[in-house]
């Protein structure tokens, strides 16, 4: 059992990522065009506008899997400054402050940094740069009878 879950973390990681990133862009959306219910802000304005601006580029490039750490980087420390600098004030737990989902976006950005993308991401295309690290670790795993 735990052989095939494993064998499938990749592609579960790869459709978190999707989900979570496709999620975070339509914030950004709703608040830079006003649809799906939000308001309009504008682009440069601050916080709110430079804060969908980050959802909706780093929301996109998240889901397709391109640059996948740096824009899950970016989008963790946004969304933890959104929490610290709006939500935090109205109460200390996030059901009480309504920062449910910038805590959540935070953590799960967070976790995107140091898993990386996943499969089904455009990094995959780039020559395996995403795997690097996990092909060099298990290299070096290898007795040298396994390595040649």
């Amino acid at each position: 059992m735990n052989d095939r879950l494993n064998s499938a973390q990749p592609y579960a990681l790869g459709l978190f990522r999707i989900v979570t990133g496709l999620l975070f862009a339509c914030h950004g959306v709703s608040k830079l065009f006003g649809v799906l219910g939000g308001e309009t802000t504008a682009p440069a304005s601050w916080p709110g506008g430079i804060s969908a601006l980050i959802e909706l580029v780093c929301g996109t490039l998240v889901m397709i899997g391109l640059g996948t750490r740096a824009a899950a980087f970016i989008s963790s420390g946004a969304m933890a400054y959104a929490y610290f600098s709006v939500h935090q004030s109205m109460g200390l737990w996030p059901l009480e402050n309504s920062g449910e989902s910038a805590a959540m976006y935070c953590w799960a950005f967070l976790l995107l940094v140091f898993t990386g993308s996943g499969a089904l991401g455009v990094d995959r295309l780039f020559g395996g740069r995403a795997d690097a690290p996990a092909q060099q670790a298990e290299r070096t795993d290898l007795t040298p009878a396994q390595a040649g």
